[in-house]
């Protein structure tokens, strides 16, 4: 057995990121390393393969201890359990000859086992230091376990809600999007590239456009102008590049007609040359092997296509480790480009310490320290009331929440029971086991204050074997599949005895994430049959929407007297019972913009102003205009829209001056005031509309928020300063300009409901 590791360790490093002397050491470092490699060697630092512990995709099957014994293998995924991460890792520095360590990523979404909501749901709290705080967590939880790099954030923007993966990024807004990507990427790397610092290495996906699928099909065609993606799309993905991501993954789709994962404009020209990213790139689950289905031909050929592009490691369709030597001595790429991509590689490696130490992820008593603490716990608790969005609560003159903890209380749903779903999808280390049911968290919050009567009630979907089989594939625990009349009857028994019904509702975890794209938006037919029974008994009802995307709640909205939606989350049971009864007030708020009908799709309110246009609330038809024959026009809730417990009054907008330079710089300024009974935040938010441009300008569009806390009474200034920045656009040159002009000014609580003023650039 040849070690030559120490080799490796003795050579002279500085890990102080950023620095010039550290890059000449890490270049020094890395030419002498590269200069040792074989061929076979440097192929095999661009090979990933999955672990079979957990699949998100299907599983082509790999000797990962053979294949770190041998050299090739450069990283592989999804293994939880530290002392295996280290077995293997010590596999590849023992035994291979040149101890090359692997690096070892997981699909740490939102959380490790401390698991926060939904991406969505996070965006949704309009918190960039919750946001940032949860990542952290993550990063703390995952490296103490051996996770050295997550495939995180996704800052895809999302229009269409059809498509299951909205529940991984941020929604719908490009600005909000760029600061939920960049405090994402800050979270979760920290300090990671200092010698002792802690973190994961971020990787931000999917570039580019993964969420402009057609139709909200999952994997379907993306096409657009270029216009459109340097103005909406690209914003999230440059502003995490900004914020220091590692590494980048290439989406799925096609760009231009060609997939990203060999789409030499979109990996080279814009992601290295115009960003300036100097980290690694690495594909989707098998999409060079998929370019195949795209038309392109041969695995082969496709492998040499992604090289070429700018790709650097490809996540396990094995065309790099089994296709590139062939096609080197064929002359369709050259050692220059292998070494390239190979460089990457191992500069990710360097500044993430692992050849200084390859055990440095990964400590069996500070993963039993940290894993699901109480101290993480308690943030996440606090962090997931932030993100619950109530829609309805009662009438203004009369709210139903927050519920007083007496009397009689009905918990009914098919979700009051199960512990795999309560987290969502994409918890890939999770441990149900340790996580508590809404039954169990609201009898703890209601013990001996209040009796709490429940049951299931209906079943999940109509079909028994597709509610158990897809469970079972997306690892969950299967809901019971019950008798419908029988499950019915209970509940309607139980709710003629409460004060007042909760209904626990709508998509478990196997219902939103990757591959779950939905034609019908609404609630499904065994839940809305059972809700509506609930209804009929003229109880009070609150609706507890769980989603991972914008639903459609038309008929709620209309029947029930108060809805809540709700993102998922390890401490999801308590976190609800704070809010409902009143210990927390919510403050969470839309960033998707929620539509009337499914037909809507895709519905967001930054839209490009169109001739005839029709106001938003129409209900009407109208002949020779923009809106639909059966569905009121705009959102049911639009993209910023939340309530809290108490009442907000806004001022009119006051302005430093209506008239500002290209240099220059306005205040925008409102007074706030809390006009309730009881302290709550309230989310301000700032829109821009550029009335009179070279390009078609979206009819409004986020330019700056800010949470504010008030007590009952209290009034604060709230002050918005308005740069050239806040005006730019890309043109149809796509040239970054400020355009002189008037610009409109809005304030207020969400994209609807503002207050206007004008500005003018000159």
């Amino acid at each position: 057995m040849k070690k030559q590791l120490a080799v490796i360790l003795g050579a002279a490093m500085s890990l102080c990121s950023g620095s010039v002397a550290a890059q000449d050491a890490m270049t020094r470092f890395i030419d002498e390393l590269m200069g040792r490699m074989t061929l076979e060697e440097k192929l095999g630092q661009l090979n990933q393969q999955p672990s079979d512990e957990i699949s998100t995709g299907p599983v082509v099957g790999s000797n990962a201890s053979r294949l770190a014994a041998e050299g090739k293998l450069g990283s592989i995924f999804n293994i939880r359990d530290v002392e295996k991460i280290h077995a293997l890792q010590k596999v590849a520095v023992e035994q291979s000859r040149l101890g090359i360590p692997i690096l070892f990523g997981m699909d740490v979404i939102h959380g490790y086992q401390t698991i926060f909501p939904l991406p969505l749901g996070m965006a949704c709290t309009w918190d960039m230091e919750a946001i940032r705080e949860a990542a952290h967590i993550a990063a703390v939880e995952a490296s103490a376990n051996g996770v050295a790099w997550t495939f995180s954030p996704m800052v895809d923007i999302a229009l269409d809600a059809r498509w299951g993966r909205q529940a991984e990024g941020a929604g719908e807004d490009p600005y909000l999007g760029c600061q939920v990507a960049a405090a994402m990427v800050k979270g979760y790397q920290g300090d990671v590239f200092s010698p002792q610092g802690v973190g994961i290495m971020a990787c931000v996906k999917h570039f580019a456009l993964y969420g402009a699928a057609e139709a909200g099909l999952d994997y379907n065609t993306v096409d657009m102008s270029h216009l459109r993606m340097y103005n909406q799309y690209f914003p999230p993905y440059k502003a995490a590049v900004e914020a220091g991501a590692g590494s980048v993954m290439s989406s799925f789709n096609i760009v231009d007609g060609i997939p990203a994962t060999a789409n030499r404009w979109l990996l080279t020209d814009v992601l290295r040359r115009q960003w300036g990213f100097k980290g690694m790139v690495v594909t989707d689950y098998a999409s060079i092997h998929e370019m195949t289905s795209h038309g392109l031909g041969s695995l082969k050929d496709n492998a040499a296509r992604a090289l070429l592009a700018g790709t650097d490691m490809d996540m396990c369709a094995n065309g790099f480790i089994g296709t590139l030597q062939q096609s080197l001595e064929e002359g369709k790429v050259t050692m220059d480009d292998i070494d390239r991509a190979c460089r990457h590689v191992l500069e990710a490696k360097y500044r993430l310490g692992l050849f200084t130490n390859p055990y440095r992820f990964g400590s069996k008593a500070q993963a039993a320290k940290v894993t699901y603490c109480e101290e993480h716990r308690a943030a996440a608790r606090r962090i997931t009331a932030e993100s619950f969005v109530l829609l309805k609560n009662g009438t203004q003159d009369s709210p139903l929440l927050p519920l007083q903890p007496q009397g009689t209380i009905a918990l009914i749903g098919p979700l009051i029971d199960t512990r795999t779903d309560i987290t969502g999808s994409w918890s890939m280390a999770q441990d149900a086991t340790r996580y508590t049911t809404l039954r169990e968290g609201f009898q703890q919050a209601l013990a001996g204050k209040a009796t709490l009567l429940c049951a299931q009630g209906c079943n999940l979907i109509d079909n028994a074997r597709t509610q158990e089989a897809v469970a079972h594939g997306h690892a969950c625990e299967p809901i019971p599949f019950v008798d419908s009349d029988a499950a019915l009857a209970e509940a309607i028994g139980i709710a003629q005895k409460a004060d007042v019904i909760i209904c626990a509702m709508g998509e478990c975890a196997w219902m939103n994430g990757e591959g779950t794209s939905r034609s019908n938006l609404e609630l499904y037919p065994p839940q809305r049959h059972l809700l509506a029974a609930l209804a009929e008994t003229g109880k009070p009802v609150v609706l507890l929407n769980f989603a991972g995307r914008a639903t459609v709640l038309t008929w709620e909205s209309q029947h029930v007297d108060a809805i809540m939606n709700v993102w998922y989350g390890s401490e999801c049971a308590d976190a609800l019972c704070d809010v409902l009864f009143g210990r927390v007030s919510p403050s969470g708020r839309l960033t998707v913009s929620m539509p009337h009908a499914s037909g809507q799709e895709p519905l967001y309110y930054n839209h490009l102003p169109t001739g005839r246009p029709v106001p938003d609330g129409t209900t009407d038809y109208r002949v020779w205009s923009p809106n639909y024959l059966d569905a009121v026009q705009g959102p049911l809730y639009p993209f910023g829209y939340g309530l809290t417990y108490s009442r907000f009054s806004y001022s009119d907008i006051r302005l430093s001056s209506t008239t500002m330079s290209a240099d220059g710089s306005i205040t925008a300024a409102i007074t706030l005031t809390n006009t309730g009974e009881r302290e709550a935040t309230e989310v301000v938010q700032l829109y821009i509309h550029d009335k009179v441009a070279s390009i078609s300008r979206p009819v409004k569009e986020l330019k700056d928020f800010q949470r504010v806390t008030l007590q009952a009474g209290e009034s604060r200034d709230v002050e918005f300063h308005i740069t050239a920045d806040k005006l730019k656009f890309y043109n149809y040159d796509l040239d970054y300009v400020l355009e002189p002009g008037d610009f409109e000014v809005m304030v207020g609580p969400n994209s609807r409901d503002v207050k206007k003023t004008l500005i003018r650039v000159e």
